[in-house]
């Protein structure tokens, strides 16, 4: 039998030449690309997402000392927002940062050797980089303060005494092993303390450095938000109240790969519903 006007064999032509099996059913209603075809594209947006977010957004940190107890322990893995100095926000005082080595607070320290999977899970965001020296440590003074801690005294913050009692490691004093100041903080620049005093080498003990021991503020990568690893230890690392700020919300604190198959989820749904012309191949 001849075919129809209008090439009702088109449908059995776009079947033959489409190999993915998108194009339209028997009742004229458009196939769905087989879900496995799918996945290689959608893992590769997936990725390139996860890296996007890990560079611009959050990135994941491991905690390799006991300079930050209780606060944080040896093994914590905590996420830093990386997004908001991009808008030009500086640290403030009470915030937890993560920053590149200032100039020699590291030098000698190990480089641990990182496996393959290591290297991917960190390249992509999933997983801390075991290659970079970074610190974390507490922001306790900003450019413009005044900042000083005399033996068997508090931390003073322009004249303001510190409790620090929520956050510094039990027993330990604020400074009875290395006074310091009074310093004013140059522009740019921020004054960093470990949570455990007595097993923390921070600004204190640098201040013959080529900065006298400040952080330069170009140099901290982000704000330290929230503890996301092990899971028994989740939590979030808002600015204690002897500061006089807010505590901080922990809506950024995603991991970059969740946020990366969070973004991709939407997108398979759209792209499996989404009607097919005919002679589509999806």
């Amino acid at each position: 039998m001849p075919d129809p006007p209008g090439g009702a064999s088109a449908d059995a032509t776009v079947g033959e030449g489409d190999p993915d099996g998108a194009g339209p059913g028997e009742d004229g209603s458009p196939r769905q690309r087989s879900f496995w075809k799918e996945l290689p594209l959608l893992i590769g947006i997936a990725l390139v997402l996860a890296l996007l977010i890990k560079t611009f957004l959050v990135q994941a940190f491991s905690i390799p000392s006991d300079s930050m107890m209780n606060t944080l322990q040896r093994g914590d893995r905590v996420l830093v927002d990386k997004l908001t100095p991009w808008f030009g926000s500086e640290p403030e005082r009470g915030e937890v940062v993560v920053f590149h080595d200032p100039g020699g607070w590291l030098e000698g320290e190990p480089t641990p050797e990182p496996n393959v999977m290591q290297d991917v899970l960190s390249f992509i965001g999933l997983m801390p980089s075991a290659e970079e020296k970074d610190l974390i440590k507490r922001t306790i003074a900003v450019a413009g303060d005044t900042v000083e801690c005399k033996k068997g005294g508090k931390v003073t913050v322009n004249g303001k005494a510190l409790d620090e009692t929520s956050y510094t490691f039990p027993g330990s004093t604020p400074c009875d092993d290395m006074p310091f100041g009074p310093f004013k903080v140059p522009d740019g620049k921020i004054w960093v303390m470990g949570d455990n005093r007595q097993n923390s080498w921070d600004s204190r003990y640098h201040t013959e450095d080529a900065n006298n021991g400040f952080v330069p503020v170009d140099q901290v990568v982000g704000r330290a938000v929230v503890v996301a690893w092990p899971l028994g230890r989740w939590s979030t690392l808002p600015v204690p109240d002897t500061f006089d700020q807010p505590g901080v919300s922990a809506t950024a604190a995603v991991a970059p790969g969740a946020i990366a198959i969070a973004a991709v989820v939407p997108i398979a749904l759209w792209r499996r519903r989404k009607p097919q012309r005919p002679g589509s191949a999806g």
